[in-house]
């Protein structure tokens, strides 16, 4: 009988701590499943960071460490030049890249760093409290908008994909979404993509994920996927912002 569903050897075969309806697990999963297809378990190293984040070495079956609120990608950097040879990855939420650790991603990508950047966007400050992020939506309510986010006092959500695409050293910018079987597809071939980036030396690559945060946004888990679908990827659109030609990999 052919298996419809094999536990990838990419994860720790333990519960994670996400809350139910939070689409952190499929990330986690489709970063690992291609790893593992890849034959890259043993050569790669993980940053994780602040926030939902901070788990993830609890999850992850590869080498992995911490790093300081927003650092991940200094860290990585350090990593990269120590270990040349290995497949090397951030993972990280909004409120920690898009925030506190804007610097640290601009010059990331300034510096052509050949690392992988796993970047999840769910709108909000997930872990410690619910707070507005950078890629709050305008009229989203959160613990520190309860009236919802406006231009006058928080200007604009930023959109990081199209900010880092604009830099020279950033070979490889995509974003997705996790709200439907087909578009997680798309995500595992983006991942494979950035990872291709990096065997290759073409420079610093980043993936950003759309995800629900239920629990923040006071939603069940379904409703939390229509309400990315409807109100996050209009104004966070999907797609390759730049690309390397010439760029090879096994689908």
């Amino acid at each position: 009988m052919t298996p419809v569903f094999t536990y990838t050897k990419g994860m720790t075969e333990v519960s994670t701590s996400y809350c139910p309806g939070c689409t952190h697990g499929i990330a986690n999963r489709i970063i690992m499943e291609t790893l593992e297809e890849m034959g890259k378990l043993g050569d790669a190293i993980g940053v994780g960071s602040i926030g939902c984040s901070v788990t993830a070495h609890q999850f992850m079956n590869v080498d992995m460490l911490e790093s300081a609120h927003g650092r991940a990608p200094a860290v990585a950097s350090g990593i990269r030049r120590a270990q040349p040879d290995k497949l090397i990855y951030t993972y990280q939420g909004d409120g920690d890249l898009a925030s506190i650790g804007t610097a640290e991603i601009v010059h990331a990508a300034h510096r052509g760093e050949k690392i992988c950047v796993f970047f999840i966007n769910n709108a909000i400050y997930g872990m410690t409290g619910g707070q507005m992020a950078p890629t709050t939506l305008i009229g989203q309510r959160t613990t520190t908008s309860p009236e919802g986010r406006t231009v006058e006092q928080a200007g604009r959500p930023i959109r990081i994909s199209e900010m880092l695409s604009t830099i020279d050293g950033a070979v490889y910018i995509e974003r997705v979404a996790l709200d439907s079987p087909a578009h997680v597809r798309a995500a595992k071939k983006a991942v494979r993509k950035a990872f291709a980036v990096q065997e290759q030396r073409l420079g610093f690559a980043l993936v950003e994920f759309l995800s629900t945060c239920p629990s923040n946004w006071g939603l069940s888990p379904s409703d939390s996927i229509k309400w990315l679908r409807d109100n996050m990827i209009p104004y966070y659109p999907l797609g390759v912002f730049k690309e390397p030609e010439g760029l090879t990999y096994d689908k």
